[in-house]
């Protein structure tokens, strides 16, 4: 069965972020509470999401290399790597790597149960990799393509890998063509273990119905979210598991795709992917 093998440090995955950074971005996020742009919230979840996986990839012995992550952002500026500081111009680095370099820490407050049926605030610390950016076009095919280009070398370095999941995110339509034959030819990428998955998230400035995890099209009011909708991968088994266990009406044509997700849960479509049972 595909979508199986283990995750290692001798056998490594990869998490490749496109984020759209173009002019449209600096609209106001419907999902946010705060009044905050589709390019901040976006910013927001793509730095949680990876210091998400530096915890998870941290042992007694440091931050292990189980995973590869690139952020490529595509907008007026063209399509390039969008880390910041040590990191900048880097396509695809090892998690210890991402974990080590930060441009900046900040510290922010959330806040938490009391343990009495109250809510405090509490400080913690915030690693920025990734600085909202945005002006410009939106060449998604340019950025697809890029993913391949990315994707194809470590493929070949690893080629029993878990396969790589591509998580695009974007708030409308490609500047540079449809995306379909660009999405095509990088999910025919495969490993040994199945082939590479696109999810999509589609960020509005409006405030829709949120959908998640879709598996038909005709739910979607917005022609560019059917778009992204039709190029995005189904999900694997684990995946469906997972969110059937947390609630989700999941079938087994439900796709890596949401629209208008709010901040809390565009980081919840982010980290399903982060979480294979195969981990060592």
């Amino acid at each position: 069965m595909p979508y199986q093998a283990e995750i290692s440090r001798t056998n490594p995955s990869c998490f490749l972020f496109l984020v759209d950074q173009s002019s449209s971005m600096k609209d106001p996020f419907s999902g946010g509470s705060d009044g905050g742009t589709k390019a901040q919230g976006v910013a927001e979840a793509v730095n949680s999401l990876l210091q998400n996986l530096v915890t998870k990839c941290t042992k007694s012995d440091g931050i292990r290399d189980y995973y590869h992550v690139g952020v490529i952002g595509y907008g007026g500026n063209g399509v390039a790597s969008a880390f910041g500081g040590a990191l900048a111009r880097k396509e695809l680095v090892p998690i210890s790597l991402v974990g080590n370099s930060p441009i900046r820490v900040e510290q922010k407050v959330r806040q938490v149960s009391d343990g009495r049926g109250g809510m405090v605030d509490r400080k913690f610390n915030a690693p920025i990799w990734f600085e909202p950016i945005c002006g410009g076009g939106t060449p998604m095919c340019a950025a697809l393509k890029k993913a391949e280009a990315v994707l194809r070398p470590f493929m070949a370095k690893y080629p029993y890998c878990y396969p790589p999941i591509v998580i695009n995110i974007s708030d409308g339509e490609s500047s540079d063509g449809h995306p379909d034959a660009a999405a095509k030819d990088l999910t025919l990428l495969k490993s040994d273990d199945g082939n590479v998955m696109l999810f999509n998230l589609h960020v509005s400035s409006y405030g829709n119905k949120t959908i998640e995890y879709p598996d038909r099209d005709d739910m979607l009011e917005d022609d560019y979210a059917k778009d992204l909708f039709r190029i995005s991968s189904l999900l694997t088994s684990y995946m469906r598991k997972v969110l059937s266990d947390e609630g989700y009406m999941i079938t087994e044509k439900s796709r890596g795709f949401a629209f208008n997700a709010d901040f809390i849960k565009l980081i919840k479509f982010l980290d399903i992917g982060t979480r294979p049972s195969n981990l060592r």
